[in-house]
Parts: C-alpha cells; sequence; structure tokens
C-alpha cells in the first residue's frame, strides 16, 4: 500500500507543477498503476481523485463499493445522486484538472460541467510517472520476457506443412498459460500471404512447405504487466530480404539511449528498410511502450519527439509486407538504461 501512496503523492506533486488542480483517474492500467485496482468501465462512475491539497479519495458507486481494494478512503454514492457533485466537493472549482486517458466521454463531460473546469490529458503531464518504470516494474516485465521466449522457443516443432494456423494457435495458447502468463493476450500465426496482414490473427489456412510465417505472440504477467515477442519462421529457404529487415531492427536497438527521441529510433529502421528499396511496405510505427498497457507511450514513431528517458520501456518491431506474398516481423521489448538500452527478449530464432 505504501508504494501506490507514494505513486499518488508523486502524481499530485507532479500536478501541482503542471498548474493543474487536481486529478481524475476512471478504470484504466492508470489506475491500477496509481491504486492496484483493475476496475470495469460502466455507465456509474468510479475512479480515484486527487486534489491539489489535501487526501487523495476513491470515488465509487455503493453497490461496488465493499468489493474495492484501494489504498485511500472510499466515498461511495447511490443511485440516484451525482457522483459528479463529489468530484466537486474534492476538488473545488479549479481551472484546470488532468483526466487520465480513458476517462469516457460521458463523464468527462459531467465532471467539466458540474466543476466549470477545463481538462488536459494528464498521461503526457505525468510522463515521468507512467512511463519511466522502476526496478520492480522492470523485472516483472523482465519475467514476462522470459517466459514468452520460452514459448517461441517452442514454436518451429508446432509449424509443421499440413497443420492449420488455428492448429498451431491453439498449442500456443496452451504454452503461454504453461509458461506463468496468467492470461493469453492475443496470438498471431500469419502463414504465406496471411503474414502481410500485421494484424492477421490466424485462420484454417494450412501451412505449406516455403511459406514464411510470422507468430507474434503476448500475453498477461504477474501483477498485470505484458509480454509481447514477434518472430517470423522458415518453412523453406529464407528470402534475401529478410537479412534487411535484421538488420534494421538491430540498428534500431541499438539507438536505444538516454537523450535520443522516439522519431529517432523509428526512422533508424525505417531509413534502413527503406535504402534497400522496401520502404513502402514498412506500414507502421516501429514500436510502443508497454507495462499495464499493452499499448502506452512511448509510441516510437514519426513526429513523436519524445526524449527517451532511463525506465521507459517499449518494443522495436519493424516489419517487411509484400502483399499477397508474404512478411515478416522481428520485434523485441526493449527497456532505457543510463548507459543505452538492455533487451528484455533473448530467444535467437531466425
Amino acid at each position: 500500500m505504501n508504494n501506490f501512496l507514494n505513486r499518488i503523492e508523486r502524481a499530485r506533486e507532479l500536478a501541482q507543477a503542471h498548474d493543474l488542480g487536481g486529478l481524475v483517474f476512471g478504470p484504466s492500467a492508470e489506475l491500477a498503476y496509481l491504486t492496484g485496482a483493475w476496475e470495469q468501465t460502466y455507465e456509474r462512475f468510479s475512479g480515484l481523485v486527487i486534489p491539489n491539497t489535501g487526501d487523495a479519495v476513491y470515488i465509487a458507486p455503493m453497490v461496488d463499493k465493499e468489493s474495492l481494494q484501494v489504498p485511500v478512503p472510499i466515498l461511495g454514492w447511490e443511485d440516484g445522486r451525482s457522483p459528479y457533485a463529489l468530484v466537486k466537493q474534492i476538488l473545488g472549482n479549479p481551472k484546470t484538472i488532468g483526466v487520465g486517458s480513458e476517462l469516457t466521454a460521458a463523464h468527462l463531460l459531467a465532471i467539466q460541467d458540474e466543476l466549470g473546469t477545463t481538462a488536459r490529458l494528464a498521461t503526457p503531464l505525468l510522463a515521468e510517472l507512467f512511463m519511466r518504470k522502476d526496478p520492480t516494474e522492470i523485472e516483472q516485465l523482465a519475467a514476462a520476457g522470459r517466459a514468452i521466449d520460452s514459448v517461441h522457443e517452442q514454436v518451429p516443432g508446432l509449424l509443421v506443412p499440413g497443420r492449420t494456423e488455428a492448429e498451431v494457435a491453439t498449442d500456443i495458447h496452451r504454452l503461454i498459460l504453461e509458461a506463468g502468463h496468467s492470461a493469453v493476450d492475443f496470438v498471431i500465426v500469419g502463414s504465406g500471404p496471411n503474414g502481410a496482414n500485421p494484424h492477421h490473427s490466424y485462420s484454417d489456412r494450412v501451412l505449406q512447405d516455403g511459406d514464411v510465417v510470422v507468430v507474434d505472440i503476448g500475453g498477461t504477467w504477474g501483477d498485470g504487466y505484458h509480454s509481447d515477442c514477434t518472430r517470423t519462421y522458415f518453412l523453406g529457404q529464407q528470402p534475401d530480404w529478410y537479412q534487411v529487415l535484421r538488420e534494421a531492427q538491430e540498428l534500431a536497438v541499438a539507438a536505444v539511449r538516454p537523450g535520443a527521441t522516439a522519431a529517432l529510433i523509428d526512422a533508424t529502421a525505417r531509413d534502413h528498410i527503406a535504402a534497400a528499396g522496401y520502404g513502402d511496405f514498412f506500414t507502421h510505427r516501429t514500436g510502443h511502450g508497454i507495462g499495464l498497457s499493452l499499448h502506452e507511450e512511448p509510441f516510437i514513431m514519426a513526429g513523436n519527439d519524445l526524449v527517451l528517458e532511463p525506465g521507459m520501456t517499449f518494443s522495436v518491431e519493424p516489419g517487411i509486407y509484400l502483399p499477397g506474398e508474404c512478411g515478416a516481423r522481428i520485434e523485441d521489448i526493449v527497456v532505457v538504461t543510463e548507459e543505452g538500452v538492455t533487451r528484455l527478449n533473448q530467444c535467437r530464432i531466425w
């Protein structure tokens, strides 16, 4: 509980530094980070309210109050009464407040109307809190990475011509849970032309000799942290252009260091692929942050001038996708260190 209280106090300090009159977080990974509570969003307002001064309070419907375990006092409200009046009771009428990224529009607009305030997205203002992982968080992400690596090490034995993508995916699902994950977040098995779709899941397509197969998998670990790792497998000869992708991913990881920007990491991978003539076939950002959310800041993409700092964790996952033929992607989760970068995925199956 002290860890959560320290995070809440740090959030308050950062809010004060950005001239915010308070903070409101609805059910989200941000809320879980601050309180340990994984709640679902629905029509009844529930969330953490942190005033500029004074004690933080969790506001919850009375029907949910008894089941909640949070490190701050809980203020319940009954149907027929306004929870937004309670937010005003705690925050007053500040000129500007910060809100969590997953606070629904219905609740946000009601809070703004009740308080007569302007809302700003709190996530970028509290970047130091949310994006810089502490050693305990990094160890959870590292453990998740080791677990998903152990699954990838078993994938070659599953990719047998004559089996379907769905059959392979079923086996991978089981292996993710056996590796210690509490849940399977996703399984992508993209063989042949299906691999040219970065967000293909899996289908009844039968694996064939000569196929290129993209396998992107991830699960939930520990206190809610995530693994996410992609490898590309070959049921025949490796195409010449795959070496370009390997080099691009290695160069991008090597470019990660404190002071570099997210856009620089993206450009490092993208420029190498473009120089080899495959620029039109790299169709997505190079990476995304990861933690209690599977996708969060920092987003490693063009135009994001966010400066990388120690403790930031994100994927580096360039790809090349040839429509109608096949695709390939290599993805590792990395953490920015004081000296540079550390990979959290170590399996090397090429």
